[in-house]
């Protein structure tokens, strides 16, 4: 895919926002500057409280004019940081990477060349590779996170509801380009919390005319122990946990209704299973019995295991509350109603189990 060289080439700001990971930001950097598109700038804001990646990134690019470094200071926290990386570009598109993560060779280009075809594209993303701390690449895997994520070959083009795309979060959390006013004018809210990535997303493609899915490979996922989602997970400030409320209160219309009974059925279980290890157990119960569709209503074994993990949690707590709502459960699970006294000997065995659940 190239650009027609008889038209002037928009300017795209790759905006990087960096903590506390040098090594790991120079390799985002040297990715963004080894695109096949010429026509970038690196915009750069740091929240580190050491000078490690001031140091670093002076010595490899101090005569590199397409990067724009800043040590925030104060730090600004994540949603601020990114926030101020869209009010410094002055790019036509911004494309926004997080530090851990690369682009492509063609990623830029890629991207940016959808807007010759689609003059009223508001946002464009494509696919993402999935890699290991070390940058190397499982196959296996990015095909099926790009699955998992309802990034398929029959899913290219333009999204006939742009709005479905940003809620079922087929839209990345980076790697993706938009219009540079649009971004702006979203802008990045603190008030989210650690799912801001989300919930961006999710407002940039309700308020976009157009979004485009690309089938093909533009950046690259690190799976690293350091990065906030890592370090949150499975507690009450998790993003999940504010993705849910978000997706919960929003105001949609009444064709995006699917939409957010198919988001919610991705992360209400994993809600569940979270209130149950911080031991929230009138909360996780509320959800699971509000939600049954998230759990084929009482066909799935996550069901049964959900309730055992809430049961567990609360069961020197209140043993009477926690039996009276193993009951109520069993009694309205269609897939257990004919043998009662097997689900509830299945429940037992689960309460003195002791295993996690991948969320």
């Amino acid at each position: 895919m190239s650009i027609s060289s008889g038209s002037p080439l928009p300017l795209v700001s790759i905006c990087l926002p960096t903590c506390r990971r040098p090594e790991l930001v120079v390799q985002c950097i040297d990715s963004c500057l080894a695109q096949s598109y010429g026509n970038l700038d690196i915009v750069i804001g740091d929240d580190s409280n050491d000078t490690r990646t001031e140091q670093l990134i002076e010595a490899r690019y101090r005569d590199e004019p397409r990067v724009r470094y800043t040590l925030n200071r104060p730090p600004l926290g994540q949603a601020r940081n990114v926030a101020s990386l869209f009010e410094r570009a002055t790019g036509d598109k911004i494309l926004l990477i997080h530090d851990d993560d690369l682009l492509t060779t063609d990623g830029v280009e890629k991207l940016v060349s959808l807007w010759k075809q689609h003059p009223q594209l508001d946002a464009a993303f494509g696919d993402q590779y999935e890699a290991d701390h070390a940058g190397a690449i499982d196959f296996d895997a990015s095909r099926q996170l790009n699955i998992d994520f309802r990034r398929t070959a029959d899913a290219e083009g333009l999204q006939p509801l742009p709005g479905r795309t940003g809620l079922i979060q087929m839209f990345p959390n980076n790697g993706w380009m938009a219009d540079a006013q649009l971004v702006k004018r979203i802008g990045y809210s603190e008030q989210h919390g650690m799912c801001c990535d989300f919930v961006f997303g999710a407002e940039l493609c309700l308020a976009a005319r157009e979004v485009f899915y690309l089938h093909d490979y533009v950046s690259v996922y690190r799976k690293t122990a350091t990065s906030i989602s890592h370090s949150t997970r499975g507690t009450t400030v998790a993003a999940t946990v504010s993705a849910y409320a978000f997706v919960k209160a929003l105001s949609l219309p009444p064709s995006l209704e699917p939409s957010r009974k198919l988001a919610l059925r991705r992360l209400a279980p994993i809600v569940v299973s979270v209130h149950a290890r911080n031991r929230q157990i009138r909360a996780g119960l509320k959800i699971l019995f509000g939600h049954l569709f998230a759990y084929r209503y009482g066909l799935s074994k996550r069901f049964y295991y959900h309730l055992a993990m809430l049961a567990r949690a609360g069961f020197s707590m209140r043993p009477r509350a926690v039996a009276a709502a193993a009951v109520a459960a069993v009694a309205a699970a269609p897939a257990v109603a004919a043998e009662p006294v097997a689900a509830v000997k299945e429940l037992v065995s689960e309460l003195v189990a002791d295993r996690s659940e991948p969320v």
